[in-house]
């Protein structure tokens, strides 16, 4: 990696991991703060599922208009979005306003996500897209898996509002390493090399794509579950402190996060498809075993292996996206679908937990996040069959 590319790997990788790093101090508490101001079960998956629809609505946009007019004119403003919203937060006292204020994070979030992403694909050499991918991917499991612990910390010795405004300080850090550390936008990769413009069919009904697709899609459809309901589980069936909680979410982001790195180096000379295979059948049985759970113990070791499941299958999976990005010329575009199906599983996992709790009990959530898995593992077997290795 050239010189030029070494520096806007660095400043991406540190923006965005402080970021995150903001988000996860918050994330986890919201479940238990919305239930204290007496959200039912539906009202918790409306919480998650407005960010992600308001994402998903949103991402195909951003990641076009990047491909057009360059990466960092959407970071930038992203990065600043993501502060100002902590200050919302601040302000925040009743369930509605949490909704209202999720749905415009989602919007911040689909100007910040794809975009980096694809601008990290535009810098990668060939041959070495786990290895790239997974080192980046650090960034977003060691900031999503340190911030819950932090938020934990900082609820018990403070409270909640000091969690929102240690997130809307870590995002004006990332706010301002990039309006400084970046290059400027003419001397990025697609719109030096731009290509031909290309029609969104290309990528929506592509096979291939799909199964990248709905991989993504059912692996944070579990996440979904795992975000929006375990801490709410743990505080109710084994009574356990925000700062448990915070080490209970941490644990499976974390060891994905650990695992990143050797994961990518290995998809990059392995099949990437078997690692991506292997990874969803070990998130499949991590997300059973959370109901056979009889200890917060039991919690924990589930954690971890749905970590070591992420860790298997996420730099695989993007270096086939990035693989991809490379062949149509649109890796903002790429990038962004792949978004999508992230944001359309958090919603649906978030969703779904919600009605089972409301309408049956939170336990089954689990063994519907393990069934979606399993079929959206097979979706990525049919859909990648005559694809890349």
């Amino acid at each position: 990696m050239e010189r030029l590319g070494k520096k806007i790997f660095g400043t991406l990788f540190f923006s965005i991991f402080a970021a995150v790093t903001g988000v996860g101090v918050v994330v986890p508490l919201l479940p238990i703060y919305a239930h204290d101001l007496g959200a039912s079960g539906l009202y918790l998956g409306l919480i998650f599922g407005a960010f992600s629809l308001s994402r998903t609505v949103f991402l195909p946009w951003f990641g076009r208009l990047s491909d057009k007019k360059g990466r960092k004119p959407i970071i930038v403003p992203g990065f600043l979005a993501y502060a100002v919203i902590s200050i919302a937060f601040i302000y925040s006292n009743t369930v509605g306003t949490l909704i209202v204020i999720r749905f415009f994070h989602g919007i911040a979030s689909a100007m910040l996500m794809p975009v980096i992403q694809a601008y990290i694909g535009d810098i990668t050499p060939k041959g070495r897209e786990g290895t790239t991918m997974g080192v980046f991917n650090m960034s977003l499991f060691l900031g999503l898996s340190i911030g819950p612990l932090i938020g934990g910390v900082i609820k018990d010795h403070f409270n909640l509002q000091t969690s929102f405004a240690c997130m809307g300080l870590l995002a004006l850090i990332g706010f301002f390493l990039c309006i400084w550390l970046l290059p400027p936008t003419r001397s990025e990769k697609c719109i030096v090399h731009a290509g031909q413009p290309f029609s969104w069919k290309v990528l929506v009904y592509d096979r291939n794509m799909a199964g990248l697709f709905s991989f993504r899609f059912a692996y944070v459809f579990c996440v979904g579950i795992i975000w929006g309901f375990i801490p709410l589980y743990a505080e109710l069936r084994f009574a356990a402190s925000s700062s448990l909680i915070g080490i209970l979410v941490m644990l499976g982001v974390f060891v994905s996060g650990l695992i990143h790195i050797p994961m990518g180096y290995l998809a990059d000379r392995i099949s990437k498809k078997l690692l991506v295979i292997s990874g969803g059948l070990i998130v499949s049985y991590a997300i059973l075993s959370y109901g056979w759970a009889d200890r917060l113990g039991d919690l924990i070791m589930a954690s971890v292996l749905f970590g070591v499941g992420g860790g298997f299958s996420m730099p695989a999976l993007m270096a086939l996206v990035v693989l991809k990005g490379n062949r149509v010329n649109a890796m903002g575009s790429t990038m962004a679908l792949m978004t999508v199906a992230h944001s359309l599983g958090m919603f649906a996992g978030a969703m779904a937990g919600g009605m089972m709790m409301d309408y049956f009990q939170l336990i089954a959530a689990f063994p519907l996040g393990t069934g979606v898995m399993l079929l959206c593992t097979g979706l990525f077997v049919a859909g990648t069959h005559s694809g890349h290795k």
